[in-house]
């Protein structure tokens, strides 16, 4: 099923609920006008419909695969992946001095949408490079910045981020990984990292890898753990490739999904040592990394997104074109299935989602640009504190949805959706790792809870329950029965978001490990709530477009109609979520260990 990339709607959200023209007044993003805006949308979605979607099944089909000599990718990657950077795609949002275009995140997160939408594996390369480039700009000294910024950014090179090790997990406080260092400012690295997202391929000419790793006089856990580069080739002080770094992919996993990206297992060190820089100092590896995981967590978002966008677009093409059984009407011949009820349902299930997440992450796109763009430094700080609020939902609750949305693809798909050619399962099988991977959706929630909630004893949440009431008194004042319903479905998650916020608050210390068993319907109900808030923001937009005859009469009534879908559907589990997570910690914790 061909992607074609959902502008209309991106450009309304980008517009009408992320305020792009605001974004475009702060300095250094001037040029993010709605116009240019418009233009670099419709290039790219040109782009990924002609030249990466239709790499992506077979990816799916004829996988990376390992060599002695290296990873050879999927027939059609490399040559992509030079288009993809020459046509300067890669540095959409990094700095000019670098090679890039400086565009603000509200105009690059559209478009990481779209790439992710037409073909996840092949996205995931730039995904992780966009996470090394911020993390050197954060953290990377001068010299560092000089010799790695450009190549990363222009797609010369690409980056990856090495955590996880085989004893460790997720559990970073295990790393082993070492550092000795050599007297010359370099440190010999050992060890062995995997799941490492195109830890080796053959689609650039160099891969620098960011990696934890221990020095020897470290302090145990977290504490002790630094953060290095250590490049495939070794680069000499003219930007030229030098010696082969001692930095190997012994092997790539099989995987459920995502096949055409090779998840590498790196070995740094078999024979004698594999060369790295110290970024930044010592022993503050996992804050630098942290920066370099938090732009991928709202990558993986995104992911999440595109992956519901095509998962739906697939869906609705099957159903539109399926004929099979009578119209409940009476009608005496057989209908497209788009005509069932249920099938309807499940279309609505999957749009409204998909929809809601849509905007609630290129909201926050916003408050990035804003956080980094904005003169005054106060407002800085607000819009940096409520980002941060919300990437653990826009990672966590849009990558949980993504797998209910291919499930709900397939289910249309009945029968045939079960068998691949049709490529359905395909959207099912690769929505599984997008909870698990840079940190696990209990990650995420725990994140939501304890640094995001706990921390400021719930302020960020309460100002954000309280635009929300604002939105609800907006509401009040349209009559009709959609803005009715929408709006008693949203006051009530507002007030049962409150709830579980002052919950979480008041016995964090009194019984941590009862919050805690709530935290992921926790971070799901911020989801719902807040995904709502954005559509009847959207839905208020529309009314007024309406009003006005301003422009397209039938997409504003469509926006009503899925916002209220949303409200009955999705808003209205908001009273079970809540009571799941104030009442329910008893049931969590009932059973002795033995008793499982």
């Amino acid at each position: 099923m061909p992607y074609q990339a959902p502008i209309k709607d991106m450009l309304f959200v980008m517009n009408e609920l992320a305020n792009l023209q605001a974004v475009s007044q702060l300095p250094g993003c001037e040029d993010a006008t709605p116009e240019t805006a418009e233009a670099v949308l419709e290039e790219s979605a040109k782009f990924v419909a002609g030249e990466i979607a239709p790499l992506n099944h077979a990816g799916d089909k004829e996988p990376s695969y390992w060599t002695k000599d290296g990873v050879i990718t999927t027939k059609g990657f490399k040559e992509a992946f030079r288009q993809f950077a020459d046509a300067g795609w890669q540095g959409l949002q990094h700095p000019v001095e670098f090679g890039g275009q400086g565009l603000p995140k509200l105009v690059g997160t559209p478009c990481v949408e779209m790439l992710h939408g037409a073909n996840l594996s092949f996205a995931l390369c730039p995904l992780l490079s966009d996470g090394a480039i911020e993390a050197l700009l954060t953290a990377g000294s001068e010299e560092q910045k000089a010799t790695y910024l450009e190549p990363l950014v222009t797609g010369k090179w690409t980056g990856t981020m090495n955590l996880t090790e085989p004893q460790a997990g997720s559990d970073l406080a295990a790393v082993r990984t070492r550092a000795e260092p050599q007297g010359d400012g370099t440190y010999k690295i050992f060890g062995t990292k995997i799941f490492i997202t195109y830890g080796d391929h053959d689609m650039t000419e160099n891969i620098v890898h960011l990696v934890l790793a221990r020095t020897p006089d470290a302090p145990a856990g977290v504490k002790g753990i630094s953060l290095f580069i250590v490049p495939k080739f070794l680069v000499n002080k003219d930007g030229s490739l030098g010696a082969r770094n001692d930095a190997h992919c012994v092997s790539i996993e099989h995987k459920l999904g995502i096949k055409a990206s090779p998840t590498a297992v790196l070995q740094f060190g078999d024979n004698g040592g594999a060369i790295g820089t110290l970024v930044g100092e010592e022993n503050r590896g996992l804050e630098y990394m942290f920066i370099m995981m938090n732009a991928a967590r709202f990558g993986v978002g995104m992911q999440g997104i595109g992956l519901s966008e095509h998962a739906y677009q697939h869906a609705l093409a099957y159903a539109k074109d399926r004929v099979q059984s009578r119209d409940l009407n009476g009608s005496p011949a057989g209908v497209a299935i788009i005509n069932h009820p249920d099938v309807r349902r499940l279309l609505m299930n999957m749009r409204s989602q998909t929809e809601a997440a849509r905007a609630l992450a290129y909201v926050g796109a916003s408050l990035y640009d804003a956080a980094h763009h904005s003169a005054d430094a106060e407002v800085r700080a607000q819009n940096q504190a409520v980002y941060e609020y919300l990437v653990p939902v826009i990672k966590g609750w849009s990558t949980e949805l993504s797998q209910d949305v291919a499930r709900d693809g397939v289910q249309i798909h009945g029968g045939t959706g079960f068998i691949e050619e049709t490529g359905a399962a395909q959207h099912y099988r690769d929505a599984k790792i997008l909870t698990i991977y840079e940190g696990t959706t209990a990650i995420q929630a725990n994140d939501l809870i304890g640094r995001k909630t706990v921390r400021d004893a719930g302020k960020v949440a309460k100002a954000l329950i309280a635009q929300v009431r604002a939105t609800e008194a907006e509401l009040a004042k349209l009559e009709g029965a959609d803005f009715a319903a929408i709006r008693k479905h949203l006051s009530q998650g507002a007030a049962d978001l409150e709830a579980v916020v002052d919950y979480v608050v008041a016995n964090i210390k009194a019984d941590i490990k009862g919050v805690f068993s709530g935290s992921v319907p926790y971070l799901k109900l911020a989801g719902i709530v807040l995904g709502g808030w954005q559509m009847a923001r959207a839905a208020l937009i529309s009314q007024q477009k309406l009003s006005a005859g301003d422009g397209d009469a039938s997409f504003y009534k469509a926006k009503i109609a899925t916002t209220r879908f949303f409200a009955e559907h999705f808003l209205t589990q908001s009273p079970g979520i809540r009571t799941s997570i104030i009442e329910g910690s008893a049931g969590v914790l009932a059973l002795d260990i033995e008793q499982f």
